[in-house]
């Protein structure tokens, strides 16, 4: 990365106009200019009138990026990321601001821009490297290593249309990263291909990068943003979050990303990072409740529940205390969570659900499977149930959510579960309050101090287990006495 300065946004906004009836449309045509002539004349004293609702998709956004930098846009669906993106590209206009891009451009925003449905693979290759500035020498020129590239073998030879999602990116993506464009924009579209087509793409972004092309890249993927990325954006409702280190700017991510009833929350953007995650929580059993500032507030949030009692309160934190969202694979995640008793109970149960981005539950477990001894057997409304759960992340490198149960079951049945199978014991179970968006956590590669990265393990989850070799010597007897095999004509 160098000091030059290739894409430069200034003080962007992009208002939309939202009409609430075709004659509103209509209206704002047509009556603006009769009042200005109505107010020329003295006629009209009135103010101008409006027909629509303004939207604003961005608001007074700045950022500089520099030749050979890899820069992130991040946000939650609705931020502005695609409209940024679009206005970069030149695809629209900015309301108010200035955009400047130094250079040719290559937008990888919408799958099927710039190819017909109708072509061949090798037909929209022609077509799409016109459209990017590309004369027929220079596509011919390139017209092999495109192909070689998205590796789609005879369908370069069928129409696009036949294609799968993947295929098409694979095909879109190699025209994009063979014109030797100044600037490249990527807003998801590789989500779409498959992980060996993802390490190709990304070991050709590199290249880019170290040949000076500057990257704009939009994921959700924050592993993605803090493995290619040195500086990114964070929009939320348009405006700018954050503006700094990928790193930080996906911390910051996360915190966007716990619930609205977050008890200690900043009230400017230039100090992000709020006090619950400075402060250390006290792990002693007698005070580990106290510091209420590393709680999430639970009651404004949604909870699926019988009305007999509410989550009140939440944590998460690593194994020293420290509240965290973002682990390494192998680190201890523990989870705090209370709930209120609205009517009394018998035995409580409280336990967690973890999901993939797929939603697939890779870990669902509570006190019942932990077996915990209770001493009573009867807990008063009023009764506040604190939970404590310590969970070893031995998971896939991603991101997941987490969900919080709380349930009771009667004495009997729990002194007796040891002797039930799991059709009668969890029969008996009565669900009393659930939290199904509880939170989002993320596990990386653990980092060695000399190896760098390293992957524990392949796969949803490490799962226990042995390793031994046996050795012998080679006994070439044993191989003579083998039959062999024959053929026939």
């Amino acid at each position: 990365m160098t000091s030059e300065i290739v894409i430069d946004v200034a003080n962007v906004s992009k208002r939309y106009e939202s009409y609430s009836t075709p004659q509103d449309r209509l209206k704002q045509a047509v009556m603006p200019r009769l009042y200005q002539t109505g107010a020329s004349l003295g006629i009209v004293k009135n103010k101008k009138p409006i027909y629509f609702r303004e939207f604003w998709a961005l608001q007074n956004v700045s950022v500089q990026v520099h030749k050979g930098e890899t820069f992130g846009i991040i946000g939650r669906n609705g931020s502005g990321k695609s409209t940024l993106l679009q206005i970069i590209a030149g695809i629209l206009t900015p309301t108010s601001g200035n955009v400047i891009a130094k250079g040719r451009l290559a937008a990888l925003l919408e799958l099927g821009s710039g190819f017909n449905p109708e072509f061949t693979g090798k037909e929209n290759i022609f077509l799409n490297g016109y459209i990017l500035g590309l004369n027929q020498t220079e596509i011919q020129q390139r017209y092999e290593q495109i192909v070689e590239f998205a590796d789609i073998g005879d369908f370069i030879n069928q129409p696009v249309k036949t294609y799968s999602s993947g295929m098409f990116v694979r095909l879109a993506f190699a025209v994009q990263a063979h014109v030797d464009a100044d600037i490249v924009i990527i807003d998801e579209a590789l989500a779409v291909g498959d992980i060996f087509f993802r390490q190709k793409c990304y070991a050709h972004l590199e290249k880019l990068k170290e040949s000076g092309t500057v990257i704009l890249l939009v994921s959700h993927s924050m592993n993605e943003i803090e493995q290619h990325c040195e500086r990114a954006i964070l929009l939320e409702n348009g405006k700018p979050f954050f503006l700094g280190s990928a790193v930080e700017a996906t911390k910051h991510y996360y915190l966007l990303h716990q619930p609205s009833g977050q008890e200690t929350q900043q009230s400017t953007t230039n100090q992000l990072v709020s006090k619950q995650h400075t402060q250390k929580i006290n792990t002693k059993k007698t005070d580990i409740w106290d510091d209420n500032s590393i709680f999430v507030n639970a009651s404004k949030l949604k909870q699926v529940s019988n009305h007999m009692a509410k989550c009140t309160r939440y944590a998460l934190c690593d194994n020293s205390g420290n509240p965290c969202t973002r682990f390494s694979q192998g680190d201890v995640a523990v989870f705090y969570y209370e709930f209120l008793l609205l009517q009394s109970i018998a035995i409580p149960l409280g336990g967690i659900v973890i999901r993939n981005d797929k939603g697939i539950i890779v870990h669902g477990k509570g006190s019942l499977e932990y077996d915990v001894d209770i001493s009573s057997e009867h807990f008063k409304a009023g009764t506040l149930i604190r939970c404590q759960q310590a969970v070893t992340l031995k998971l896939q490198p991603g991101e997941y959510s987490f969900e919080l149960g709380f349930a009771s079951i009667d004495s009997k049945t729990y002194k007796e579960k040891s002797f039930l199978n799991h059709d009668e014991l969890f029969g008996q179970i009565m669900r009393i309050c659930h939290l199904p968006d509880a939170g989002i956590l993320s596990v990386r590669m653990r980092t060695g101090a000399r190896t760098g990265p390293q992957l524990t393990h392949h796969g949803i989850a490490d799962l226990p287990g042995k390793f031994g070799f046996a050795f012998s010597k080679y006994d070439e007897k044993f191989l003579l006495s083998q039959p062999t095999e024959t053929s026939s004509t």
